[in-house]
């Protein structure tokens, strides 16, 4: 499987992750069957920045951190975005991460 086309498939999962919910880079990688390939879906992330029709910030890592926010425009743009949808942040972690995770595989 090529990049481009793992890419694709990252981002149509992303764009399935309900308001107000989140999920994690191994989740998606796990659903597309390829468990151990969480930093690609990372990698995925990091380059969709432009298109706004994928809502990356509604994916943080496994531990409900806010890994990716230095990609995005403005300070603390990632974590506004997330309050804005009524997830709980602290200190870039995701308070209430277990009640929001949404998991592509249910």
């Amino acid at each position: 499987m090529n990049d481009d086309n793992f890419f694709k498939k990252v981002y149509k999962v992303v764009r399935k992750i309900p308001y107000g919910r989140v999920t994690s880079y191994g989740a998606i990688a796990k659903y597309l069957g390829a468990a151990k390939s969480a930093r690609m879906v990372g990698w995925a992330m990091n380059a969709c920045h432009l298109d706004e029709s994928i809502p990356a910030h509604r994916v943080v890592n496994r531990n409900g951190i806010l890994t990716g926010k230095h990609h995005f425009n403005g300070i603390n743009l990632m974590e506004q975005l997330l309050v804005n949808e009524g997830i709980r942040v602290k200190d870039s972690k995701i308070i209430n991460f277990e009640e929001v995770f949404w998991n592509p595989c249910d």
